[in-house]
């Protein structure tokens, strides 16, 4: 039985001179790709919402969006609010998206927003949506 552990131990060897000789590939491109959601966000008195954070892509084929959605007291009922063109340069940006729910359930207090880091990519010459980064968190809406 001892080629078992010379095989292991040729193998170990070939290995870290593998590693060794093979430069250090990068972190993957979505590593890179991020989308925050900050803690506050405003409800003004005629109900129109507004989000904002950052984000960061690094390209893409088609254009690309940030989109974000909200909730408030009723989790199954989101309301989209609005889009930002994104910017993908690899550095971090602000976005801030403003719009108005179709109905006036929202109220300051507690709230819960997804958002999206979204390209469309043309695919068969239809624009489909690739996905860069999302990011969920629960928020504070205030007046303002």
């Amino acid at each position: 039985m001892p080629v078992r552990p010379a095989l292991a131990a040729t193998a170990a060897a070939g290995a870290a001179l593998f590693l060794l000789a093979v430069p250090a590939l990068p972190a993957s491109a979505e590593a890179y790709e991020t989308v925050t959601v900050d803690p506050v966000g405003r409800i003004a008195a005629d109900g129109t919402v507004t989000l904002s954070g950052t984000y960061r892509c690094t390209g893409g084929s088609g254009p690309v969006f940030v989109s974000s959605s909200v909730s408030g007291s009723s989790p199954s009922v989101r309301h989209g609010i609005g889009g930002t063109r994104a910017v993908c340069d690899g550095v971090d940006h602000r976005w801030e998206n403003t719009g108005k729910p179709t109905s006036d359930v929202l109220e300051p207090g507690a709230a819960h927003v997804e958002a999206t880091l979204m390209e469309l990519s043309l695919q068969g010459g239809l624009p489909l949506p690739r996905f860069h980064a999302a990011e969920q968190r629960d928020i504070t809406l205030t007046k303002g």
